[in-house]
């Protein structure tokens, strides 16, 4: 039962990294907690991807409830063979990490950009992306931030803010590869249902008992 717990825990870890991950997309849309640049569409365009609310968010709640869902869930009868049940529903996780592997990939690669690009702010020239062509070097370069005079301190928001759903979609990434793994290894080279041990497969208890009595 390993690997079921594994994947119970690895489900238990992605609720909080997910709900995260949304909070921190949401707050992207409003720098320093004002809301008309939103209003005015003065965002950077990237945070229309939603990256966080459905890459790490959204697309992580199927993996989340099979994955907390796998230690209970004994599948025996899985192609008329009982002994199959726990292979199968491993087996099936692998599918669904492969989703969570798209959502947190999409957030990964949505908030480098996001980080690479800059902020889209009010500067002497107007209204641009001042740091589009530096190749993200004006993230040590903090006196160049002072270049963005509206949203007040949007550099650091977005800097900030960014740097977390890049962190938070980069573990769920791991987790949900480790959930691949797991799921190939238990579901071909783990204990199959272990009926013995569960009464949803007692027929198998009386077998054994008739087999030594």
């Amino acid at each position: 039962m390993c690997f079921e717990k594994c994947a119970r825990c690895i489900g238990a870890t992605l609720i909080p990294l997910a709900v995260l991950a949304v909070a921190a997309n949401i707050l992207l849309y409003f720098p320093n907690g004002e809301t008309k640049y939103a209003e005015r569409n003065q965002l950077t365009n990237l945070v229309w991807l939603f990256e966080g609310i459905i890459g790490a968010g959204i697309l992580m709640i199927l993996p989340i409830v099979v994955f907390i869902s796998l230690e209970h869930d004994d599948c025996c009868g899985c192609c008329g063979n009982q002994d199959c049940g726990k292979s199968c529903a491993m087996l099936s996780s692998v599918l669904v990490a492969l989703i969570g592997i798209a959502g947190a990939g999409y957030c990964v690669i949505v908030s480098a950009l996001g980080l690479a690009q800059g902020p889209y702010c009010l500067t002497d020239l107007g209204w641009e992306y001042p740091f589009n062509d530096t190749h993200g070097s004006y993230l040590t370069n903090y006196t160049s931030w002072s270049q963005c005079t509206e949203p007040k301190h949007v550099v650091t928001w977005n800097v900030t803010l960014f740097s977390i759903l890049l962190g938070l979609s980069g573990v769920e990434l791991i987790l949900c590869f480790v959930q691949l793994i797991n799921g190939l290894v238990g579901g071909i080279f783990g204990s199959c249902c272990h009926c013995q041990e569960d009464s949803s497969c007692d027929n198998v208890e009386v077998d054994m008992y008739e087999f030594t009595g």
